[in-house]
């Protein structure tokens, strides 16, 4: 399976490709940050970062997409950018057909280090680890959105899994149903 992870941000875009599958050592294919100055208008920004991760796409063709999920902090003018950098990336996938899964900042830590309260530097750390690198990724945006990928590759087969089970359960409840408004009809 390979991912792309994106650490969403309007000043720094952090992106990182890992392939791998659950339970075996994972690779790290490309990781880097899309950038855009602070000062420049919103829109080019936005443009600037559609550009850069379609250019990811089109460079690793991963097979999917994991964002990290927006949740609301105090500043409200970081999540608005952290919200529209995080639509651009959804939408740059869904408009090549690739799926998409959003995972919160918690899950990611806790996927990754154990912690879903580890620190930045912990995060890093254990990307280094996992992915058997020499140093850690810079930015942290860049650490952060390879952990996305990573999160997403160990994640997937639990919540396959789960989701099987949902269908089986409301497919045997549904055939359930339908036997008893069979015996009433008779």
């Amino acid at each position: 399976m390979r991912v792309l992870g994106v650490d969403p941000g309007l000043t720094r875009c952090g992106v990182g490709v890992v392939e791998g599958v659950a339970g075996r050592p994972l690779t790290m294919v490309g990781v880097g940050v899309v950038r855009t100055p602070a000062d420049a208008e919103l829109g080019h920004r936005l443009v600037a970062i559609e550009q850069g991760i379609e250019a990811w796409l089109d460079e690793h063709r991963p097979e999917f997409v994991a964002v990290e999920r927006v949740f609301s902090q105090h500043n409200v003018r970081t999540v608005m950018g952290t919200a529209q950098a995080s639509a651009v990336a959804m939408l740059c996938a869904a408009r090549r057909g690739i799926p998409v899964a959003l995972h919160t900042p918690s899950e990611v830590k806790a996927a990754v280090t154990g912690s879903g309260r580890a620190d930045k530097a912990q995060v890093g750390a254990m990307v280094t680890r996992l992915l058997r690198l020499d140093a850690p990724p810079k930015p942290a945006d860049a650490a952060d959105a390879l952990a996305l990928a990573i999160c997403h590759i160990w994640r997937t087969p639990a919540q396959n899994r789960l989701q099987q089970a949902v269908a089986l359960h409301a497919a045997q409840a549904a055939k359930a149903a339908q036997a008893s408004s069979k015996g009433r009809i008779a």
